[in-house]
């Protein structure tokens, strides 16, 4: 009988064996086309020049390429005055940042000031968007405390306006700005409305480093653009993530147009 057995259960899996190799077949998936639209990054910081990076999208399988658009022309709008940006690639040594248009023109926009930006090309494509100037909200505290294994916290606080409604990002980093965040914070003060906000860490820091904290206070649609933008990351090459489309704050093609106003502070780790 044991006989018997194995020799039913031997045809048994090579029957199961060929079944599936008669179930594989080649499926072709046509991809939809692609039309390529403007995107547009630009963000406004009082008594610095305007700059934007203007590009053209790209397809998902394309190949991997820096799509300039040089005959992009893009002009700022402010108190019935209009300022055209120059054509002029180029990298802030700064920040890291790539711009493709600048103007020696600093930007003066005052909290409540709106400002308003327009890029067309040589192919009729066209990008709208604007931007209402934030005030800064100042940082109360950033403080450290060393725990036994003389690691220590970091924690900053400030204090929300209970009679708006406000959008944040918390950013730390180490030495300079050229380096990577170590705390990347986007939030609302919808359960802190008018309370003091404090932004932790983990024992992460020792006695002598130095850090960059910042504080930023965005408007809604660069908190929209930053979540967004956050959940595609996510779910990029993640089978088990809801795809995530990515929330622009201009009309007629892809990206960010909006102000920074925030307040930084240096500090050196000590004891």
């Amino acid at each position: 009988m044991r006989t018997k057995f194995l020799y039913f259960l031997m045809l048994s899996v090579l029957s199961l064996a060929s079944s599936s190799c008669d179930l594989e077949k080649d499926v072709e998936v046509e991809l939809p086309y692609h039309e390529p639209k403007l995107v547009v990054e630009c963000y406004l910081e009082p008594g610095k020049t305007i700059r934007a990076l203007v590009l053209e999208s790209a397809g998902y399988f394309d190949d991997a390429q820096l799509p300039l658009v040089p005959d992009a022309e893009v002009t700022i709008g402010h108190n019935g005055r209009t300022l055209q940006l120059s054509y002029k690639p180029f990298q802030d040594r700064n920040t890291g940042r790539f711009y493709t248009h600048t103007s020696s023109t600093n930007m003066k926009g005052k909290p409540g000031d709106i400002y308003s930006i327009e890029v067309v090309d040589g192919k009729g494509r066209r990008v709208t968007g604007y931007t209402v100037v934030q005030k800064k909200v100042p940082i109360d505290t950033v403080e450290w405390k060393f725990n036994e294994d003389k690691k220590a916290y970091l924690l900053t606080t400030f204090k929300d306006d209970g009679n708006t409604k406000d959008f944040y990002r918390y950013m730390t980093h180490r030495d300079s700005l050229m380096n990577g965040s170590q705390r990347d914070i986007v939030t609302s003060d919808r359960l802190n409305n008018g309370k003091i906000i404090s932004f932790g860490s983990a024992y992460d820091y020792e006695e002598g480093d130095t850090l960059i904290v910042s504080l930023y206070h965005i408007e809604e649609q660069y908190y929209d653009f930053l979540s967004s933008t956050s959940d595609a990351k996510d779910a990029n090459g993640n089978p088990f993530a809801q795809p995530t489309k990515i929330k622009s704050s201009v009309q007629g093609g892809y990206g960010i147009f909006t102000n920074l106003a925030y307040e930084r502070k240096k500090v050196i780790i000590t004891r």
